[in-house]
């Protein structure tokens, strides 16, 4: 069984979708770790993410193994991630190793951008998870303990909102029999909780 949990970013779905494997022992992947490990890779090599030939060999030679997940959590990383992921070529390069990760058994839960429309549109189950960009924002800006002001944040969260929504590969869009989930008014507890019983109600 396939979980595809899509969404922009802030929205809450990393956390949900992890809290969905835990509820039922499924493997998660967050793919947009993928793209954050090509965008460091990228970085590391001084390099400009926007140099699609320094941005596709990354893909191509990338070892998971190779990095730790509070070096890809940086804003720097972030944006430079959202750059990389709308070079077609990068995401032909991963495409495989997604679906490959999705066919586990007993069942797999992915969390991006284009899980349910591109990388696994046969999942059986697809969420869309989004909130207002002003929430987003402000969670984010929590998340960096003040280190970037508010304004800033929420401009960084509508520049990548327009970059991933616009690109002409695998554009951010719920897929067609997506559920919406608005988390904009809700906790983490009840945004899981709301997914459970979605998922529940797809799979009777």
């Amino acid at each position: 069984m396939i979980i595809a949990v899509d969404g922009p970013a802030a929205a809450g779905k990393g956390t949900i979708a992890r809290a969905l494997a835990r509820e039922f022992g499924f493997h998660f992947l967050d793919t947009g770790s993928l793209y954050r490990m090509v965008a460091l890779s990228v970085l590391r090599e001084g390099a400009d993410p926007a140099d699609s030939a320094a941005a596709v060999k990354a893909a191509k030679t990338l070892d998971p193994k190779g990095f730790r997940d509070a070096e890809l959590r940086g804003e720097v990383v972030g944006g430079a991630a959202s750059i990389v992921a709308v070079i077609p070529e990068v995401r032909a390069a991963l495409l495989e190793l997604q679906r490959a990760f999705a066919r586990q058994e007993p069942g797999a839960v992915l969390d991006g951008r284009d899980i349910g429309t591109v990388v696994c549109p046969d999942a059986e189950v697809k969420l869309f998870i989004t909130a207002s960009p002003e929430v987003r924002a402000a969670r984010r800006h929590r998340e960096l303990g003040g280190k970037e002001s508010y304004e800033a944040v929420l401009a960084d969260i509508r520049a990548r909102d327009e970059r991933d929504s616009m690109r002409a590969t695998a554009p951010l869009v719920p897929a067609a029999d997506a559920v919406v989930v608005d988390t904009s008014d809700m906790d983490i507890a009840g945004a899981v909780a709301a997914c459970v019983a979605i998922i529940a109600r797809k799979t009777a």
